[in-house]
């Protein structure tokens, strides 16, 4: 039964490797078919995500993440390898590397001594901290994982920029400007509707004010115009008023 499960897994990893050795991958294949009669399972694509850049101080501390996506259940077998490219150069070399449940590090090159393994294998973080940035730590990481039987996936690579103070990105200022641009509109919208709402109060109101100065002005001439006063009573009030005065005459 052990046999039977190892060649299987044999099978499965050259199957991986299809677009590089066709041939050994398909005789490893029917080897597998007509001795065992069992057809191997089929490998998927493993997915590698990293960042794309990362800004960080002279002096302080930086981590680099990676991960994968895969089809498959965590393997035991899970290996994740860091590799390092200055600017300016071609040649990468490697930094780190984990398989087996250990983590190998830089202790010879540009990181030692300052190279830590922060990720977690089992939830597929294959993450790094670099410590005590300098200037000549700028360039290219680039991240590989497996998880096998998917070992066939593209490395993801993020480029770190260290700075003495880190620059405002352009999307920043983009948001900024987006932003003020926004609330000019919306200021602009509310005067708009202010200005709407006092033109027709004020509309409102004078058509009011003319609407009763002439309910008014009809009610008036409803009423006709005040009846001729009494000669009579008109006499017999300035006689009295007469009266009056020749009294206070007296007086």
């Amino acid at each position: 039964m052990q046999l039977i499960q190892r060649l299987l897994y044999v099978a499965e990893q050259d199957s991986c490797r299809v677009f590089g050795k066709p041939g050994t991958t398909m005789l490893a294949v029917l080897v597998s078919i007509v001795s065992l009669g069992i057809v191997a399972q089929q490998c998927q694509a493993i997915v590698i995500y990293t960042g794309w850049e990362r800004h960080a101080l002279v002096g302080s501390d930086i981590r680099l993440s990676c991960s994968f996506f895969s089809w498959r259940w965590t393997s035991e077998d899970v290996t994740f390898s860091w590799t390092y490219r200055p600017d300016g150069s071609r040649d990468s070399i490697s930094i780190f590397h984990y398989t087996g449940g250990e983590a190998y590090l830089d202790n010879k090159g540009p990181f030692k001594d300052r190279l830590e393994f922060v990720g977690n294998p089992g939830r597929r973080d294959g993450s790094i901290l670099i410590k005590n940035l300098d200037f000549n730590d700028n360039g290219t990481f680039t991240c590989d994982a497996k998880n096998p039987p998917d070992i066939v996936g593209r490395p993801s690579s993020v480029r770190l920029l260290v700075f003495e103070k880190v620059p405002i990105q352009a999307g920043v200022i983009t948001g900024a400007i987006i932003g003020v641009v926004l609330g000019l509109l919306v200021l602009v919208v509310v005067i708009y509707y202010l200005m709407r709402f006092l033109v027709a109060r004020r509309v409102f109101s004078l058509n009011v004010s003319k609407h009763g100065k002439k309910k008014k002005e009809g009610s008036q001439q409803r009423q006709g115009p005040a009846p001729p006063a009494d000669p009579s009573k008109v006499k017999a009030a300035a006689s009295e008023k007469k009266k009056q005065e020749s009294r206070k005459d007296k007086k």
